[in-house]
């Protein structure tokens, strides 16, 4: 049997380790002005340890909050413009013939960082997707017959323009199932915007420091997987994955039609983690229905499949989440 965990003091040890974000979160508000939402999700993907997909229109700042966050962290950060002519070897690296030595030896690619940065990750073929996608899910590169373990941490944030569709190769979505999170992103506020045209204006741009060291954040991680979830929290999160792949059981039988299929195991898995990931960063010891009903959109939107009937009436994954959350039970 299980010993009981003692909330007040675990709760203490997390205050205590999770201190660190609120000097982090500081420093990248330095350069971000307004995306409160979109630097919670990237410091829920750096604790729990999960790739994130960002979709929004060009110019909402996605690729300077991820250069920010790597700043702001001594870390490794490395850029990859995707683009139709890339080929894998420009990711993962290649092996080139050394004349002096007689011999092919290993080039690594840009993969190999902290934090790399896929811009415009549907501008590349399939091969080259499915090659950065491998290196996210082993964590580790083949090039020739040598393999190479890839950084830790390693964190993948791919950024998708939802505007244009001539030369994408939009990403299958067996291959989405890939991200923890998927991030959309809208315009700011009027009193945002203002803020942003007299920071980018000004005489002086903000000096990020690097403020946390890349052995807090696996501290972290280890700390996060500590949080507590009651029993209660794992059922609910069971209800809402399995209200997507058999809505008639929670009293949503006109969901069926529009459903083609639901979300993976995988889904619950990412739920639990970011779900304690959001309670680290709220610097709580255990995981509330609150925190679930936070990452939900997030982790889930895109695990849903649609039929051409949902999309005939224009129906989105969204609008079937905010169904199941207001129709499953809550703990």
């Amino acid at each position: 049997m299980a010993e009981p965990i003692d909330i007040k003091e675990l709760n203490e040890k997390i205050e205590k380790g999770s201190a660190f974000l609120d000097l982090l979160t500081l420093e990248m508000n330095k350069n971000i002005v307004g995306q409160k939402a979109m630097v919670e999700r990237l410091l829920i993907g750096l604790l729990a340890n999960g790739h994130i997909l960002l979709e929004g229109v060009p110019g909402l700042a996605k690729t300077l909050a991820i250069k920010t966050l790597a700043q702001a962290i001594d870390a490794n950060f490395s850029r990859i413009q995707f683009t139709p002519d890339l080929l894998p070897a420009d990711v993962i690296g290649t092996q080139i013939y050394s004349q002096k030595d007689e011999r092919f030896v290993s080039r690594k690619g840009p993969v190999f960082a902290n934090f790399v940065l896929a811009d415009e990750i549907n501008r590349a073929p399939a091969k080259v997707q499915s090659a950065l996608l491998e290196a996210m899910q082993e964590r580790q590169v083949t090039i020739g017959e040598e393999t190479f373990p890839l950084d830790d941490p390693f964190l993948v944030l791919a950024t998708q323009n939802p505007i244009e569709q001539e030369g994408t190769y939009p990403l299958p979505e067996a291959q989405v199932d890939r991200f923890m999170l998927k991030v959309v992103i809208g315009y700011p506020t009027k009193e945002d915007e203002k803020q942003i045209i007299r920071q980018n204006i000004g005489q002086e741009k903000p000096q990020i420091n690097p403020v946390v060291s890349v052995e807090t954040i696996r501290k972290a991680r280890a700390l996060t997987k500590e949080v507590y979830a009651d029993e209660k929290i794992e059922n609910y999160i069971t209800d809402i994955v399995f209200a997507t792949r058999y809505p008639d059981r929670y009293h949503l039988e006109k969901f069926a039609p529009l459903i083609a299929y639901g979300a993976s195991p995988r889904a619950s898995i990412n739920l639990a983690l970011a779900g304690k990931a959001y309670a680290f960063l709220k610097h709580r010891g255990y995981v509330i229905p609150e925190d679930i009903r936070a990452v939900c959109f997030d982790v889930m939107r895109h695990r849903i499949g649609l039929t051409y009937e949902a999309e005939a009436e224009n129906i989105h994954s969204e609008d079937i989440l905010n169904e199941i959350l207001n129709t499953v039970e809550v703990p």
